[in-house]
């Protein structure tokens, strides 16, 4: 049932390049039964739960600004940060950080799917980082997307919500995951 379900979803691109992946929805009417669902609600082993932390949420606001930052030297309208969405990318950052998930886009599909749920969407999106011993990850994780070309293409693409999600393990490995949302 859910392999009928990934069939009526459109990949117009799917670009793996250097942690970027875009994803395009074919629109549905209806959630197929047996559709795989993304639990966010337990903490996982190994990874800091410092999202809830002050620390930890002022990184992610800083991504955020930054990321409106630059696009508005591009001319591009700002991204809503939506804490649904940040939820979900904190769940894959926490993942990546407890060593459940390697540091990929291992998922994705499955949160494209949750965040269609509660927000009509066209396509969506996905940045990672990765990072170790900045004073300044969230600048280090955001310049480095802006170098790459992939990452960089999903930073200026047409999208609309956003929502960024950051992790810390006891190594002090920050690990990051952004989703951009092009609401329908």
């Amino acid at each position: 049932m859910a392999q009928s379900w990934l069939r009526r979803i459109a990949i117009a691109s799917l670009m793996v390049a250097g942690g970027s992946i875009p994803f395009l929805l074919q629109a549905t009417s209806a959630t197929p039964a047996g559709a795989a669902t993304l639990t966010i609600d337990r903490p996982l082993p190994n990874a800091r739960l410092l999202s809830q932390s002050s620390s930890i949420s002022a990184l992610e606001q800083a991504v955020h600004a930054q990321i409106n930052q630059y696009r508005a030297s591009r001319k591009l309208p700002p991204l809503t940060l939506d804490s649904r969405i940040s939820a979900i990318s904190r769940s894959h950052s926490q993942a990546m950080a407890s060593g459940q998930v390697s540091f990929s886009h291992q998922g994705f599909e499955q949160r494209a799917r949750a965040i269609s749920q509660f927000m009509p969407m066209r396509g969506a999106a996905e940045n990672i980082a990765y990072n170790q011993g900045y004073r300044n990850p969230d600048q280090q994780a955001v310049q480095g997307w802006l170098k790459s070309s992939g990452h960089r293409s999903n930073i200026e693409g047409r999208y609309t919500a956003t929502g960024i999600g950051i992790a810390v393990n006891s190594k002090g490995e920050y690990y990051f995951t952004q989703i951009f949302i092009n609401r329908r």
